[in-house]
């Protein structure tokens, strides 16, 4: 636990962060799921955005993301 009240501050700011990053990977990870099963473009694109904003708040590597765009391009293209 934390001692010093910058520490109990800095606790409670890491927290806060978690959450919202646990929520954009669990929107990411929705997101992906949905459009492996129905590769469309408006779902393929949501993939596309959702990983930008990831990377930009350092939640993914910018090379996941790339992968990810990459595997989900061909999903697209096959069709």
């Amino acid at each position: 636990m934390p001692v010093t009240k910058t520490a109990k501050r800095a606790l409670r700011g890491s927290a806060q962060k978690k959450e919202v990053n646990d929520a954009l990977r669990t929107k990411l990870d929705v997101s992906m799921r949905i459009a492996r099963r129905k590769p469309t473009k408006a779902s393929v694109s949501t993939v596309f955005s959702l990983s930008d904003r990831a990377v930009k708040k350092h939640i993914i590597h910018k090379n996941k993301a790339a992968r990810l765009k990459s595997a989900f391009s061909k999903l697209i293209a096959g069709k």
